[in-house]
């Protein structure tokens, strides 16, 4: 990827929910909501402090994570479509 986000920022992917329920019935594009769940692509350098100092970012690139409904800016990115948002905007890491 030929794009590097900055300071506490982070590039997720959406991992699409599965079009079947449990129990066989099908769902339709227009009844699914967007998943809410993603895998971490890229992640910036992290935020200054007071100081000027860097703090580290706690998700890195390959992360599983949870973020809110309404969380980040979709952008697309060589075709691909993304979000960006702040690592606050991050619920919190799936662990597997």
């Amino acid at each position: 990827m030929k794009f590097r986000p900055l300071h506490d920022r982070v590039v997720v992917k959406r991992i699409e929910q599965e079009a079947k329920t449990k129990g066989g019935i099908i769902i339709p594009d227009s009844a699914k909501e967007k998943p809410q769940e993603g895998e971490v692509v890229s992640v910036g350098p992290g935020a200054r402090n007071e100081n000027g100092e860097i703090i580290a970012l706690e998700v890195k690139a390959g992360d599983r994570i949870l973020f809110g409904k309404w969380s980040g800016t979709e952008v697309k990115v060589d075709g691909e479509d993304l979000l960006i948002m702040k690592e606050s905007d991050i619920l919190g890491i799936i662990e597997k």
